[in-house]
């Protein structure tokens, strides 16, 4: 083994970018920032965008920023990024068209008309994904409808990290994890399901090779060497390359029989790791999903909206001249009395023009006491979260026959002990949250598994036991 390993991990959320250098000496993981850059939606004429050259050009300069803290010496890399979204590529490898965000309003309606083509049953028992407008499926049917020509054109489909990929190395894959988010993969054989693609007259040509996490694409070109001065050649390695995949790999789960995973960030991803897929009627009905995780396993689990919510309100207020702390606003809500709750889930948040107004609103439809000042609402928000994570529990227990005894949180989302506290309270269960850094970790378990240092996820897992602090709430 090396004396120490600097692997580099590009983690793209939800409002911003990082590249982050995890140095591993056999024993731990030590984590240093080397360059955070925004990564929002780009809106042109109501339509809202990948900014997909600026994030290649962040993603360059992060490369420079972490040769130079690590003295040249860095030994590989990796991206992850949320799923769904894609880049569309040329017979001659050139990008047709800004990817599109998911939350895009051109899918609005569209599932509706999938399924008047191919069954609800027919998509669930080939792929096991929850139906969501923003899934990778209805934005391809979106295409197919709103701009054929850039289908009759394509060659190839390529999910963002995939993308970003190829732009370093040349390589062209569709890595395994993010590819299951499409609602194209088929969970058993880990084909493409053809029957859904000639339903709905998509063409399955476009789809690339898997590429399993732990697995090396290829090198850093050199001509990205020579544009940027760095010196040493660099392995780009597919990861878990959906960013939950990686969160989850770095879950220190003690046990996977009754524990699940809450990996908390704009998103809340509520589920358990299993071996193999569950695709049956309850599962369809309560709108469960089956994702690939890395080796190879299965993430069972519930997209719920997470703190997009309170991100939304945030930015809200700040707009409106209220500049608020994230501690502010907690200890705000901490105080305030609880009014009322949400759905979380209700379309109406997916992407309002107004969070704080789309949530007065619903409160007040429902006949619910309306929350009038910031923490009120900031409340509601936490407190709705929490009640949404208990009732999907109840629900996930009666599909696999026995109780969750514990959860563990991990994301940016643990930052607000507010959330994990009603967590607790609400779902009378044990709170072990840690890592903060789950995603940019379990990236970095993805990248050792390549180079050999680790074998399996019980022993990343132990790693990050190891090298984080973890903290435990109970129910109040």
């Amino acid at each position: 083994m090396a004396p120490q390993l600097n692997l580099l991990a590009f983690d793209l959320g939800a409002s911003n970018g990082r590249a982050i250098v995890g140095q591993y000496d056999g024993e731990r993981l030590n984590l240093i920032e080397v360059h955070k850059f925004p990564n929002g939606p780009q809106t042109v004429h109501g339509h809202m965008y990948w900014n997909i050259l600026d994030l290649f050009a962040q993603i360059k300069a992060g490369l420079v920023k972490a040769c130079a803290v690590v003295g040249g010496k860095v030994d590989s890399m990796a991206i992850d990024t949320w799923g769904v979204d894609y880049g569309l590529l040329d017979a001659n490898d050139t990008l047709l068209s800004n990817p599109y965000h998911y939350r895009d309003k051109r899918t609005d309606g569209l599932l509706e008309e999938i399924l008047a083509k191919i069954s609800a049953d027919e998509i669930y028992a080939n792929t096991g994904i929850q139906f969501m407008q923003i899934n990778t499926l209805v934005q391809l049917y979106a295409d197919r409808r709103l701009r054929p020509w850039i289908l009759d054109n394509a060659k190839t489909l390529l999910f963002i990290p995939d993308l970003l990929n190829f732009f370093l190395t040349g390589q062209k894959y569709n890595e395994y994890t993010i590819s299951s988010t499409s609602q194209m993969l088929n969970a058993t054989t880990l084909a493409w399901a053809e029957k859904i693609f000639s339903a709905l007259d998509l063409p399955s040509n476009l789809m690339q090779p898997l590429v399993f996490p732990g697995t090396v694409i290829g090198m850093v070109t050199e001509q990205i060497k020579v544009e940027t001065g760095i010196g040493c050649d660099i392995p780009v390695v597919a990861v878990g390359s959906h960013d939950t995949a990686s969160a989850v790999a770095a879950v220190p789960l003690t046990s996977t029989e009754n524990s699940i995973y809450i990996s908390s960030g704009t998103w809340s991803l509520l589920g358990m790791e299993l071996d193999r897929p569950v695709i049956n009627e309850h599962s369809r009905r309560e709108n469960f999903t089956n994702e690939g995780g890395v080796g190879k396993t299965i993430r069972f689990l519930k997209n719920i909206s997470g703190l997009w919510l309170i991100q939304e309100c945030r930015r809200i207020w700040q707009r409106d001249g209220l500049a608020l702390s994230w501690d502010q606003i907690s200890k705000a809500a901490e105080a305030a009395p609880l009014k009322a709750l949400i759905n979380p889930d209700d379309p109406r948040f997916l992407n309002p023009d107004n969070m704080p107004e789309a949530i007065v609103a619903y409160c007040r439809e429902t006949g619910q006491d309306v929350p009038g000042s910031f923490g009120e609402i900031a409340r509601c928000v936490y407190e709705s979260l929490a009640a949404s994570y208990a009732k999907i529990i109840a629900k996930l227990e009666s599909m696999i026959g026995r109780r969750i005894e514990t959860i563990h949180m991990v994301g940016g989302g643990i930052q607000a002990e507010i959330l994990c506290q009603f967590t607790a309270n609400a779902t009378k269960r044990k709170v072990v949250t840690g890592p903060i850094e789950a995603t940019a970790m379990g990236n970095m378990l993805g990248q050792l598994m390549a180079k050999g240092e680790i074998h399996s996820l019980a022993e990343g897992r132990e790693l990050i036991r190891r090298s984080v602090e973890l903290k435990t709430y109970l129910p109040q």
